[in-house]
């Protein structure tokens, strides 16, 4: 659990600054990454005809080389402190998506994601170590929870207008983007404060690094979020060519990302304060894991837009629930000597989870394709999302017993955490677990 040591440094004014804009570098990344990415399935699949597996491999290697890097942000952030790596970042994934608009064969697209994915390696890990390190153990719910809304304002806007300019041209859809990352980086310069996210000296330059891979249940809880990753990354590949097989127009595509993060927007505050109260942080994510393989698997069995349309939509809601859930118990787990590195090794679930499901989801799309089964990936994708959260039950009985901000009924635990919270478990609670007829996975209500 990271206590507010970071913050202190800044006046109140500061720090409300800093949040501001890590909300309006969000906002912008979001909108100019999910602008291009999932387009790339429409512009290169149906219009230039390349195949569901070669644009999934394309995707997945970028989620790869991305999350597979992020350590490299990681380690730069617990250096040097945040700014200088989101900033170096952002303004390569600009020179990336730049590229992209005269991508026009498989070498040259593959390099163009690979150059975007190193400026998010760089910019990512800093990014949260930095919203945790601005923001006290209380106010970091909330602060998720807008943070959260935010992106997925981003996330609705950036398709919407995408679908828009490719009207025009592809290249007009990357250089926008590109132009969006230069305005996040100018932002960045001249307005975040120079967060420092580790609180603690290293000997060696991967130290934390090494903390984290050596902290249990750190790296379990990175497993199991693989999965959801899986599920989730489906909106940039399967979904897409499901409503463009269905639909058959660009517009369709771009009307159905569009609900799906209106819907996010109007419906993630509402939804978690209404589960505030009844259940805890580990028992919504769950929950959300399993709406969104509902929602997924649904898709097996339809044949038409508004039904394709109303399974996304559920798909949405789980993963409103489960998002903002993943981040909070994320920054209750890492040791704040060591943010960077431990939010960069908890980017490796993005990496492998992301990085399979975006191969798995055009792999399995071309494959249906040309058997004429279309239930196959939508009932591997619900699989997938059951065994996950199932996961989260084991390890939500065994490995997190939850803290202060997050205990269930008749759990006695420390608000403040202890001087390590790697090596030592809260009071009361055996080193490496807890008992499972008290920990549950905290329905309060």
């Amino acid at each position: 659990m990271i206590e507010n040591v970071h913050s202190r440094k800044f006046t109140d004014r500061e720090r409300r600054r800093g949040i501001l804009v890590i909300y309006a570098n969000t906002f912008l990344m979001y909108g100019g990454f999910f602008m291009v990415i999932p387009l790339i399935s429409i512009h290169y699949g149906s219009d230039l005809g390349w195949s569901g597996g070669m644009i999934g491999a394309v995707l997945a290697v970028r989620q790869v080389v991305q999350q597979g890097l992020a350590l490299i942000g990681g380690i730069v952030a617990d250096r040097v402190g945040a700014r200088l790596p989101i900033v170096l970042g952002l303004l390569v994934r600009a020179v990336g998506f730049g590229w992209m608009a005269f991508a026009d064969t498989p070498v040259t697209l593959f390099g163009a994601a690979i150059l975007a994915a190193l400026g998010g390696s760089l910019f990512e890990a800093p990014k949260s170590a930095a919203g945790a390190a601005l923001t006290s153990p209380t106010e970091r719910p909330g602060f998720y929870r807008t943070l959260g809304i935010v992106g997925n304002v981003g996330m609705a806007l950036g398709p919407a207008l995408g679908a828009v300019l490719l009207r025009f041209d592809f290249a007009v859809v990357s250089l926008t983007a590109a132009a969006i990352f230069v305005v996040a980086a100018v932002l960045a310069i001249v307005w975040l404060p120079a967060v420092v996210v580790s609180s603690g000296p290293t000997k060696h330059l991967a130290d934390g690094m090494v903390m984290a891979l050596h902290d249990r249940r750190f790296v379990s809880f990175t497993v199991l979020v693989m999965g959801y990753w899986f599920l989730a990354v489906q909106y940039n590949i399967s979904i897409p060519l499901m409503v463009k097989a269905i639909g058959g127009s660009d517009d369709e595509v771009g009307l159905t990302l569009f609900l799906y993060s209106a819907v996010t927007i109007v419906a993630q505050y509402p939804v978690l304060r209404y589960l505030e109260g009844r259940l805890s942080t580990m028992a919504t994510t769950i929950a959300g894991l399993v709406v969104m393989a509902a929602g997924l698997g649904a898709i097996a069995s339809v044949g038409s837009l508004w039904p394709l349309v109303a399974c996304t939509v559920v798909f949405a809601l789980g993963n409103l629930m489960a998002l903002p859930m993943l981040n909070t118990i994320t920054a209750r787990l890492v040791d704040p000597v060591a943010l960077g590195s431990y939010f960069a090794v908890g980017a490796y679930a993005l990496a492998i989870g992301g990085g399979l499901g975006s191969y798995s989801g055009g792999a399995l799309f071309q494959l249906t394709e040309s058997t004429g089964i279309r239930a196959i990936p939508w009932l591997i994708f619900a699989a997938v999302g059951l065994a996950a959260a199932l996961g989260f039950v084991w390890f939500a009985r065994t490995l997190y017993p939850g803290d202060g901000y997050d205990a269930p009924p008749g759990v006695a635990v420390e608000r403040e955490p202890p001087a390590n919270p790697v090596a030592t478990a809260p009071v009361g609670v055996p080193a490496g677990g807890v008992d499972a007829r008290k920990a549950g996975i905290g329905w309060r209500r």
